[in-house]
């Protein structure tokens, strides 16, 4: 997809198949999530068609450790200085101890970007950067240490509330995943349906998605283009999402009981 201002301080730079979004501060910019390492020369030319520069990154945050999310991290901190967000649960998926976890032999891919995080992130944490504050929301079930964020956006004097679920994909919940690299049912399918309730606490204006069907991104794009400036501004997205996380969940337990 082409890069594209999503909605104030927000920006799309990324792919179909993986989500990175750029976050302008003020005061650098936050990249969250950083992507597959083959395409991340498509995520820094994305950035600078945005008019920004990849060496004002000053953190990239991720929602977990998957290598669609972060496999291009190491590679950007080597070229830009970031400084590194995980959660804490997720550490050993991108340090190389547990390389198994990234998903990566289930794309037949190799995750040869791991690095060790600046900062491990637990529930209620803050991020703060020039004048964006995120919220940092433990929501396990795709990763042990897969991670939420909400942060405000402001627009013509208006403020809206973005947010994004750091994991909703069950594939990672099947018991066959679980069998395979021997993880306990509790920290992935047990904690998700906690996940989907604490995500629903949240006041969401403007949902983001770490993956572009997540949240209809190349539609609403086309709308946006189209001159509908308010495409991504859609109160209800926020919670259809969540009822169809939490219909896939009921699915999966029926039929696939541990």
């Amino acid at each position: 997809m082409k890069p594209f201002q999503v909605f104030g301080n927000t920006w799309f730079v990324g792919l179909k198949q993986a989500s990175t979004h750029l976050i302008d501060t003020g005061d650098g910019l936050i990249l969250l999530d950083s992507g597959y390492q083959e395409s991340l020369y498509y995520v820094l030319d994305s950035i600078y068609q945005c008019g920004f520069s990849p060496y004002d990154i000053k953190y990239i945050i991720h929602s977990h450790g998957h290598i669609d999310h972060a496999a291009a991290t190491r590679a950007l901190v080597e070229l830009t200085g970031a400084e590194t967000f995980i959660g804490e649960n997720d550490r050993e998926m991108v340090n190389g101890t547990r390389p198994e976890l990234t998903w990566g032999p289930e794309y037949n891919m190799a995750f040869n970007g791991t690095f060790e995080p600046d900062h491990l992130l637990k529930d209620g944490d803050k991020i703060a950067l020039g004048d964006v504050v995120i919220d940092c929301a433990a929501t396990p079930g795709h990763t042990a240490g897969t991670f939420s964020f909400f942060w405000d956006i402001k627009d013509e004097g208006k403020i809206y509330r973005a947010g994004t679920m750091g994991g909703a994909g069950i594939n990672s919940m099947a018991s066959s995943y679980l069998k395979k690299y021997d993880l306990p049912p509790e920290q992935w399918r047990g904690a998700f349906g906690s996940s989907i309730a604490r995500c629903r606490l949240e006041k969401v204006d403007v949902f983001i998605g770490n993956h572009a069907k997540q949240n209809n991104t190349p539609e609403r794009y086309e709308k946006l283009i189209a001159g509908d400036k308010l495409a991504f501004y859609d109160p209800e997205a926020w919670g259809d999402f969540l009822d169809q996380c939490q219909k896939n969940l009921d699915k999966l337990n029926a039929e696939d009981p541990l």
